[in-house]
């Protein structure tokens, strides 16, 4: 009996540390939790779910559901139209650098980072308070969930969409 408790506990072991090995990939951590499903449908519409589901890496700051609705009246509706696809994956990049930045790699202090919407510039400022990202109207999304690690990067939960334009402030 000793023995196939042994054997047992064993693959198990091993069956756990398989899983705990392979993380899933950006995509599917989001499509995977309810909180991202108005994400998850934006990358759907700007057909940019194999990217991100590619080899990375990637830092994304992903804005919850609730963020979402907080945009002004059929703003979502808007950019998921066929013919704002462009529009729509600009807002989308601007939540995506092509590194991969855990929290702790963030600099103390305000600094300017270059997401993958190149033409812009994000703002993002580390203290004893928390993370926080100024987008191009000035307000600043926290960081509410810092470093879920993917197998192609990571994930840093906001409370606000980012939306591009201007170069913030950084001070």
């Amino acid at each position: 009996m000793k023995s196939l408790f042994k054997t047992t506990a064993a693959a198990l072991a091993m069956t756990v540390a398989a899983n705990a090995a392979h993380a899933d990939n950006i995509v599917e951590i989001a499509a995977a939790d309810d909180r991202f499903s108005t994400l998850v449908a934006a990358v759907s519409a700007a057909g940019l779910a194999d990217t991100l589901s590619g080899p990375g890496p990637f830092t994304v700051y992903a804005p919850v559901n609730d963020a979402f609705d907080a945009l002004p009246d059929g703003t979502v509706e808007t950019l998921l139209k066929p013919e704002n696809k462009g529009k729509l994956t600009d807002v989308l990049l601007y939540h995506v650098d092509d590194r991969k930045l855990t929290a702790g790699m963030i600099p103390r202090g305000s600094n300017y980072f270059k997401p993958a919407l190149t033409s812009a510039r994000l703002c993002i400022t580390a203290g004893t308070d928390g993370v926080k990202i100024a987008d191009s109207t000035g307000d600043m999304a926290n960081v509410i969930i810092a470093d879920i690690m993917a197998d192609n990067g990571v994930i840093h939960v906001i409370d606000k969409v980012l939306l591009p334009g201007a170069r913030p402030a950084c001070h």
